[in-house]
């Protein structure tokens, strides 16, 4: 088996990945370090929780650390780009144990925070900028940074930038880096201008893919739920997050993300929410409530769907269906990271069957539509209730240390179902029984597994 101890990293570096349980490098790393090490352009292709973060952080430190130039103030050295303030900061979170390993440092950029403690860390010396283009841009116009020192430039989740309509902002912020750096490029796909960004920023990239653009992770088990109205349809959701195990449920709307996040943590189910209308500091503090088992219930928009890397989630519920199938993958891969094994359900109401069909389709999910009510025997073996069930990978834990350690987390079984009462402004439901409490609020402070970017 390939190890960490294959590739030409620094002592501190395999003993950082060491202390943290990372002791296999997933196929997307083995793939990519010889090129990336050896200062080559990357151009890497693979799906959500296929290892990218590592795959470009390792010869970043690696080729940063064994560089001959200073940490000169305001022109930082190395430059992340990435779509949204939480990838950002999980970005940073798997980054900065190993740059400060080889006596680097880092910050992260971006907006919806005052700029004040970014322009501090700027003006005392900063090697690795990982950062969102928009406040970048705005920092620049400012000059309060350069990047004409600039080294290595990381583009991630490029075809995310690209839905967000970013890509004006790269191509000047790129234009803004030595041509002669080294530019490493990860994306799940190619398309909305992608292909535009490799042809135009890397030079001779090695191409590396570990999976098909268009294939879902396979350890994913995909489930379509008919429901007859919006009543049935709460009952369901609120059934399917009652199980102990983290789940994440998306929404269409920030509203309804704000509804049913409050109409679960009222019924004894605490949930916290993820969406755009939050201010930055209530982001973070829910998205650490939500990373560190505290709360087990991520209710979310499409802001979550790309911008959040957390380990052992189990479950995906898909209570609006997305508007495209990209938005279903990216979702859906939110669960089966890092080797892991994960469900899906999407709930669909009657006039929603068509929708479905072609998002699947799309997919290329096969997974047919089942009739189902509260309390049925398919959502109890989900959220645990049923004591044989078996995930499909046959076992449970977190992320890249959980594979390479073989760690295992623990799956309760939760008494009983709950049905819920429709949150305000969710669709045309129109109430339902209040349930009773569902025993997860007097467990809710259970630790859970750890965070891995």
């Amino acid at each position: 088996m390939t190890s960490f101890h294959d590739f030409a990293l620094p002592a501190a570096v395999r003993q950082k990945l060491t202390d943290q349980g990372i002791t296999s490098p997933f196929p997307i790393q083995v793939a990519t370090l010889p090129d990336t090490l050896a200062g080559k352009d990357v151009l890497g292709r693979g799906q959500t929780g296929s290892g990218k973060t590592l795959a470009f952080a390792l010869p970043m430190v690696t080729r940063l650390a064994a560089s001959s130039t200073k940490r000169p103030v305001r022109r930082p050295r190395a430059l992340v780009l990435c779509p949204t303030r939480e990838l950002a900061n999980q970005i940073n979170a798997t980054v900065e144990p190993l740059a400060r390993a080889l006596g680097l440092v880092t910050t992260v950029i971006f907006g919806g925070v005052a700029q004040g403690r970014q322009v501090s860390a700027l003006n005392g010396g900063v090697d690795i900028v990982i950062a969102c283009p928009g406040r970048l841009e705005d920092l620049l116009k400012q000059k309060v940074l350069t990047l004409d020192c600039i080294e290595i430039t990381v583009l991630d989740e490029a075809d995310h930038m690209a839905d967000l309509g970013f890509l004006p902002g790269v191509k000047r912020i790129m234009a803004k880096t030595p041509r002669r750096g080294q530019r490493m490029l990860f994306s799940a796909t190619l398309d909305n201008g992608v292909d535009e960004l490799v042809e135009r920023y890397l030079d001779r990239p090695a191409v590396h893919s570990v999976d098909s653009a268009q294939s879902p992770v396979s350890a994913m088990t995909h489930h379509i739920f008919a429901v007859p109205d919006a009543a049935t349809k709460y009952a369901v959701v609120s059934h399917l997050a009652s199980g102990e195990g983290r789940r994440v449920l998306f929404t269409r709307t920030k509203h309804e993300a704000k509804n049913l996040a409050k109409a679960l943590t009222a019924q004894g189910i605490p949930a916290v929410e993820l969406q755009g209308n939050l201010a930055q500091n209530a982001r973070e503090r829910n998205l650490e409530a939500f990373s560190s088992g505290v709360v087990k219930v991520l209710v979310a928009t499409d802001v979550a769907a790309r911008g959040i890397h957390v380990d052992g989630i189990e479950l995906v519920v898909h209570v609006d269906p997305p508007a495209e199938h990209k938005s279903y993958l990216h979702r859906s891969g939110r669960t089966a990271r890092a080797g892991q094994g994960g469900d899906v359900v999407t709930i669909m109401l009657p006039e929603q069957h068509g929708e479905v069909r072609d998002l699947t389709r799309l997919a290329k999910i096969s997974a047919k539509p089942q009739p189902v009510s509260a309390g049925d025997a398919v959502i109890k073996r989900l959220v645990g209730e049923v004591a044989a069930y078996v995930r499909p990978s046959g076992k449970t834990g977190s992320g890249q240390a959980a594979r390479s350690a073989r760690a295992s987390g623990a799956s309760g079984a939760n008494a009983g179902s709950s049905t819920a009462t429709a949150p305000a402004g969710a669709g045309s439901a129109s109430g339902g029984a209040r349930p009773a409490r569902s025993g997860i609020a007097s467990k809710s402070k259970r630790a859970g597994g750890q965070r891995r970017g």
